[in-house]
């Protein structure tokens, strides 16, 4: 199978646990969510994203999550690494340590802390990235995160670049979604991140999906991707409005580790600052969100 078609399906983007002690990456637990993960069917695992607090890590914790992400998935699924930087140099470094440890792919995002950036500039960086990267590159598209979208012209150049094979979509935008699909090659593998919207993309022609609400449930996600078509997706997609609700307000890492401690997956939902814990208030709504997506 092609890592193009193996990335048709419902990919997790991970948390990062902490020992809520020490502060540091809590490598036991992190074996166990990709455990869970695993033995309920996802079809990939992108460590070090958004939800994996990847801003809060020091770069050698960074390279030591994708090890153990790695190690753990041992080939089950393909293992997206996040290598998201700020210079190309950066990127390029993160991206040969993902294919040192045989991870699958990187995904890359827009340079951050400029702003919006100029689209030829974030072509140039998109480009050179690829250029140099041992590994597949898929584009991350995170407005809040980067200022702006990537622009559709830049899509439809980069698109066409031998290592550049797809892309996250974190908008939460349809008709920019469905811009995208329709300037990039048919093979360019397209993945929903607002989880939401998954059931409208699936049904737009959108490869997968790449959702934090996955972690928790992930054999409700892979239902709804098997269902996407008929009414039993529907009915998923609206069990994962509560718990997407709770992230959207109180942040994906900090709902999403609630979420998973309320489940029994990881120990603490501890974060990083300049996050921090759900509120007392704001975990009832995370664990009425999870009781509504398990009864979904």
């Amino acid at each position: 199978m092609t890592l193009r078609n193996a990335l048709r399906g419902i990919t997790t983007p991970l948390v990062t646990p902490f020992d809520p002690e020490t502060g540091d990456v809590d490598e036991q637990a992190l074996e166990g969510l990709v455990d869970h993960l695993l033995e309920n069917g996802i079809d990939g695992l992108f460590p070090c994203g958004t939800t994996g607090e990847f801003t809060s890590l020091t770069p050698g914790e960074r390279r030591r999550v994708h090890e153990v992400v790695v190690d753990r998935a041992d080939g089950e699924v393909p293992v997206l690494a996040g290598t998201a930087a700020t210079s190309v140099e950066e990127a390029v470094d993160y991206a040969e340590h993902a294919a040192e440890i045989g991870a699958d792919a990187v995904v890359v995002t827009e340079p951050y802390y400029h702003g919006p950036n100029d689209p030829d500039g974030n072509r140039q960086f998109f480009e050179q990235v690829a250029d140099r990267s041992p590994l597949p590159v898929l584009l991350y598209n995170i407005p809040p995160c980067t200022g702006g979208s990537i622009a559709l012209e830049t899509f439809e150049a980069v698109a066409t670049h031998e290592n550049v094979i797809g892309t996250k979509d974190s908008s939460g935008d349809l008709e920019y979604l469905l811009s995208v699909m329709r300037r990039t090659p048919e093979e360019f593998v397209v993945l929903q991140g607002y989880d939401t919207l998954l059931v409208a993309a699936l049904r737009m022609g959108a490869d997968g999906g790449l959702n934090a609400g996955s972690n928790v449930a992930p054999a409700a996600y892979g239902e709804l991707y098997d269902s996407f078509d008929g009414e039993r997706g529907i009915e998923l997609q609206d069990a994962i409005e509560p718990l997407f609700d709770a992230c959207a307000e109180y942040g994906f890492a900090p709902a999403t580790k609630a979420a998973l401690e309320y489940r029994g997956v990881i120990a603490s939902d501890a974060v990083r600052p300049p996050l921090v814990p759900v509120s007392e208030d704001g975990q009832n709504g995370v664990e009425a969100g999870v009781d509504a997506l398990l009864e979904g």
